[in-house]
C-alpha cells in the first residue's frame, strides 16, 4: 500500500487547484487584498508539489515578504536551478499597489502552470513576490488613481514610509528595499519583470514595455535583447491578440517625432537590475483600458516571456556568462547615457489622432484623442544611447568604516571586502568635490546632488585598523564602481550618503586668525605670491578682507583636510 501511495505520487504530483481569483469572482473588476493574494498562494503550495514558498525579509509595514517559487521537478534551491542551466525568472508584482494588473496575473498564471492549463518548459523556473509594496496595498482607496480605469479600490503608490518603491533600489531607504536585494542577490536572476500601469498618452495599445536600455546592458547580451529578444516577444505578444509597442514617452499627442526610449537608471528595478546582468522589463499597461483586459495581457506577457526564455535558454546563460566576464576585465565604465539622436528604429504604433474642443471646466480650448479617428503608423524610435562621463577603474576603493551605511548596502548587494589588518599610511587617488548641485525640493527623502564636478590628486592617507579595501576584481563590479563613483547618476554621492563633508566642522575667528595668517605668510613666501597675484586679478576679491583671510586658511594646513573631500579614495 505504502508503494502504491507513492507511485501515486510520482506520477500526479500535483492536485488540481480551481480555486477562483478575486479579480475572476469579480468579473474582471476587483483586485486581491493583499491578505486574499499571501492567502491564495498559501493554498496552492499545499496543492502543488511544484510551488513553496520561502519566507525572506521584512517590508516597513511590519510584515514579511512571501517569495513564491515555482519549478517543475519540485527543486526550490537558485544554486541548483543555474546548475541545471535554467532560466530563473523573477516577478515583481505590486511595487506600485495602485497599478495591481501584475498581482492578479500572476495568481492566475501560477495555478494555471500547476493545473497544466499552459505549459511550464523543464528549462524555466519562477519566482514571484506577489505584493511587493505591502504598506501600500495595506492603504487601500479608490481615487488615487484618477487617470486609471479600475479596479475598483486598490492600494496606494507611497509605502509604510510613504516611499516609493520604485525609486530606492540603490539608496535602499526601506527595509522593502532590503528584502528585494536579498531576494533578488540569492535567486541571481537571468530575466527581471516589474509589473506597472502606465500614465500619458492616450492609444491603441494595451501592453506597452520598458526593456532596459540594451547599449547599457551593454555587450552581447545588450545586443542580444535588442536583436532578438524584445522583437520574439512583440511577436509572440501579437499572436496572443495583443499587439504590444515600447514604453510611449511623449503626452502631447503628437508621435510625428517619435520618442526616446525610456532611460532607466539603477534607482529603477530595470536600471539597477542590469547592473547585474540580469535582462530586464518593466511592463506597462493603458490606464485607460479596462482592468479586465490590463490583467489579462498582462497575463499573456509573462506567459510569453517564459515560452521565450525557454526557446533562447542557452543564448542567455551564455551571453549573461560573457557580459560577467567582459564587465570583470573591463577597465573604463561610462556612468552616464544620452539619447543618439543620429540612430533609431520604427515602429509600429497605433494611436487616436489628438484634437481640440472647449473645455467644460475652464471654458477654455482644451486637447482630447479623437477615438473615432484611430490610425497606425510607423513612427521613429530612439533607443540607441551612448555613454558619456567614462571613469578609469582603479584597482582598489578605500572606505574609512565610519561609513557604515554605504558599507552595508555594498554588502547588501554582493560585494566582497576586506579589512586592514592595521593602522596604513596609502597612496591613494583622492577626489575633490570642485561643485555640485542639489534639488531643492525633497525627493524620496533627499535632495538629490546632480552635476557633480570632482578633481583628483595623490596623497598619502592614514587609514585605520577595520577600514574596508574594496578589490575592483569581483563579479559585481559594475554596480561597485557606479555606486561609489560621485559623479554617478545613483551614486551614494549622488543619494546624500556622503553629505557630511560638504560642511566644513572648523573654522576661526578673523581677529585670531589675522594674527596667525600674516605669521604663516612670512614663513610661506610662495603663498604671499599667490595672494597678491588673486588680489591684481580680482577687483571684488582685493576689497574683500573675509575672502583674502579665508584664501589665506584654505591654503594653510589649519584647514581641515576632510572638507569637501570624497572619503572613499581610490587605488591605481
Amino acid at each position: 500500500m505504502l508503494k502504491l501511495s507513492l507511485l501515486f505520487y510520482l506520477i500526479i504530483p500535483s492536485f488540481i487547484f480551481c480555486q477562483q481569483t478575486t479579480f475572476e469572482k469579480s468579473n474582471g473588476t476587483e483586485t486581491a487584498t493583499f491578505f486574499d493574494c499571501i492567502n491564495y498562494y498559501k493554498a496552492l503550495e499545499k496543492a502543488s508539489a511544484k510551488i513553496s514558498i520561502k519566507e525572506m525579509g521584512m517590508s516597513d509595514a511590519g510584515y514579511p515578504y512571501d517569495v513564491v517559487l515555482y519549478s517543475n521537478d519540485g527543486k526550490f534551491d537558485p544554486t541548483v536551478w543555474h546548475q541545471q542551466h535554467k532560466i530563473v525568472i523573477l516577478i515583481n508584482n505590486g511595487i506600485h499597489p495602485g497599478e495591481p494588473d501584475g498581482v492578479d496575473a500572476c495568481m492566475m498564471l501560477l495555478r494555471d502552470l500547476n493545473d497544466g492549463k499552459i505549459k511550464m518548459p523543464d528549462n524555466v523556473v519562477l519566482a514571484v513576490i506577489p505584493l511587493y509594496n505591502i504598506g501600500g496595498a495595506l492603504n487601500r482607496n479608490s481615487f488615487s488613481r484618477v487617470n486609471q480605469n479600475g479596479p475598483k479600490s486598490f492600494g496606494f503608490r507611497g509605502n509604510a514610509q510613504n516611499l516609493d518603491l520604485n525609486r530606492d533600489f540603490t539608496k535602499s531607504d526601506s527595509r522593502n528595499a532590503h528584502a528585494f536585494a536579498t531576494i533578488f542577490h540569492w535567486l541571481n536572476p537571468d530575466i527581471q519583470t516589474d509589473n506597472h500601469v502606465s500614465d500619458g498618452a492616450d492609444y491603441q495599445h494595451t501592453m506597452t514595455l520598458i526593456t532596459t536600455q540594451w547599449n547599457k546592458l551593454g555587450g552581447e547580451l545588450g545586443k542580444f535583447v535588442h536583436d532578438v529578444f524584445d522583437p520574439a516577444l512583440y511577436k509572440s505578444m501579437e499572436k496572443k491578440g495583443w499587439p504590444m509597442c515600447p514604453y510611449v514617452n511623449f503626452e502631447d499627442g503628437n508621435p510625428e517625432k517619435g520618442w526616446d526610449e525610456f532611460y532607466d537608471p539603477p534607482r529603477y528595478s530595470s536600471g539597477y537590475a542590469a547592473l547585474f546582468n540580469t535582462i530586464s522589463f518593466i511592463p506597462e499597461t493603458h490606464m485607460l483600458k479596462p482592468f479586465k483586459d490590463r490583467v489579462l495581457s498582462t497575463y499573456a506577457l509573462m506567459q510569453s516571456m517564459i515560452e521565450q526564455a525557454s526557446i533562447h535558454a542557452n543564448e542567455i546563460i551564455e551571453k549573461r556568462k560573457q557580459n560577467f566576464y567582459d564587465n570583470k576585465n573591463q577597465t573604463e565604465f561610462a556612468l552616464n547615457w544620452k539619447t543618439d539622436s543620429s540612430k533609431y528604429d520604427s515602429i509600429l504604433f497605433r494611436g487616436y489622432e489628438p484634437a481640440k474642443k472647449i473645455s467644460e471646466v475652464t471654458g477654455l480650448e482644451r486637447m482630447y484623442y479623437d477615438h473615432t479617428k484611430p490610425f497606425q503608423k510607423e513612427v521613429k524610435y530612439y533607443d540607441y544611447f551612448s555613454g558619456f562621463d567614462s571613469v578609469k577603474i582603479p584597482q582598489a576603493y578605500i572606505i574609512p568604516q565610519g561609513w557604515h551605511d554605504v558599507i552595508d548596502l555594498l554588502k547588501l548587494n554582493g560585494i566582497e571586502m576586506k579589512q586592514l589588518i592595521k593602522d596604513s599610511i596609502i597612496n591613494v587617488q583622492a577626489y575633490h568635490i570642485s561643485d555640485y548641485k542639489s534639488y531643492p525640493r525633497a525627493y524620496e527623502k533627499h535632495h538629490k546632488n546632480f552635476d557633480v564636478k570632482v578633481s583628483a590628486s595623490n596623497q598619502s592617507i592614514q587609514f585605520l585598523k577595520g577600514d574596508y579595501i574594496i578589490s575592483t576584481n569581483q563579479t559585481n563590479k559594475r554596480f561597485l564602481i557606479e555606486m561609489l563613483e560621485p559623479t554617478g547618476d545613483d551614486s551614494y554621492f549622488s543619494w546624500n550618503f556622503f553629505d557630511a563633508i560638504l560642511q566644513q566642522k572648523e573654522s576661526y575667528s578673523d581677529y585670531r586668525w589675522e594674527d596667525i595668517a600674516a605669521d604663516y605668510l612670512r614663513k610661506n613666501p610662495e603663498l604671499k605670491t599667490k595672494l597678491e597675484e588673486k588680489k591684481n586679478n580680482d577687483s571684488t576679491f582685493r576689497k574683500n578682507s573675509n575672502a583674502q583671510l579665508n584664501f589665506v586658511y584654505k591654503n594653510s594646513p589649519y584647514y581641515e583636510p576632510a572638507h569637501l573631500r570624497y572619503p572613499v579614495f581610490r587605488i591605481l
